[in-house]
């Protein structure tokens, strides 16, 4: 199969109510196929933390660098969450991210980075980012460190007709008005990785635009509305990778948040390009 089919693949998978409280029995499928496919590279450990009196899951694989030299450098975390609220399936918000993240993990396995890499599945995002800030205030607590956290959160809704990209109050002034491109958002300490991070997803053909926000987002709140806002809170360097949600795709949060409402073609050039813009940091 193809990069193309095999993130076809994961989305018939993970594609499904999956609100941990309402649809509990597609949200436990979907925890054990993120699972299962992490096995294949390595153990999977599990964080589990406890919301109303109910356990949850964030799954956490880690892959070694390159060289044994780098093994003790931090890591960079790459993460996706793999709820969805409830009544919707999901596909853009956010299987696309799970599905990249699953091939991020097989194509760093075989072929490693000059840094280690910790692939993250959080759990409870619609909730309020709660499996990320447990993990990131964990991590915080017992000092370690990052070298780089991205969150992956929706990538595969793609417009290309004129207007269809809306943004925050005065950034229409900065940006296209057509919703084809990936965004990246980092606090302004990842500005050299925005940078070159956009340039290399921009060789694998896919527009890319990048935006830095100080404050930890908080002057402009949509910035915030992913995992990376967790590690933001904790003095990480982090960034959100996303097709903007809201601001183009109209079936967010909708029944209509389904496979055949993506473009393929941009998810598979925005996972090539985030692996080729990866080996390069």
């Amino acid at each position: 199969m193809n990069l193309t089919e095999r993130l076809q693949e994961h989305l018939i998978q993970i594609v499904r109510d999956r609100d941990p409280y309402l649809s509990s029995a597609g949200h436990f499928f979907v925890q054990q196929y993120i699972r299962e496919q992490f096995q294949q590279f390595g153990d999977v450990e599990t964080h589990e933390f406890a919301i109303r009196g109910q356990t949850h899951q964030n799954l956490i694989l880690n892959l070694p660098p390159l060289s044994r030299n780098k093994e003790k450098s931090p890591p960079i975390l790459i993460g996706a969450h793999y709820d969805a609220v409830p009544n919707c399936p999901g596909a853009d918000d956010n299987a696309t991210g799970v599905a990249v993240l699953l091939e991020l993990a097989k194509v760093f396995a075989a072929k490693p980075l000059k840094y280690p890499v910790r692939l993250v599945a959080f759990d409870m995002e619609e909730y309020g980012l709660l499996g990320s800030q447990e993990y990131a205030a964990k991590l915080r607590r017992e000092k370690q460190h990052l070298r780089l956290m991205i969150s992956l959160e929706m990538l595969g809704y793609c417009n290309h007709a004129p207007n269809s990209q809306r943004y925050p109050a005065g950034l229409e002034k900065f940006y296209p008005n057509t919703g084809n491109f990936i965004a990246l958002i980092g606090n302004l300490t990842t500005i050299p990785d925005l940078i070159k991070l956009s340039r290399n997803i921009r060789k694998s053909g896919v527009p890319a635009e990048w935006l830095p926000v100080p404050n930890k987002g908080k002057m402009v709140r949509q910035t915030r509305l992913s995992d990376h806002a967790s590690f933001w809170d904790n003095g990480y360097r982090s960034m959100m990778i996303t097709d903007t949600a809201f601001l183009r795709n109209p079936h967010y949060h909708q029944v209509s948040d389904r496979i055949e409402n993506l473009d393929l073609n941009f998810l598979t050039g925005v996972c090539l390009g985030l692996e080729i813009g990866l080996r390069k940091l």
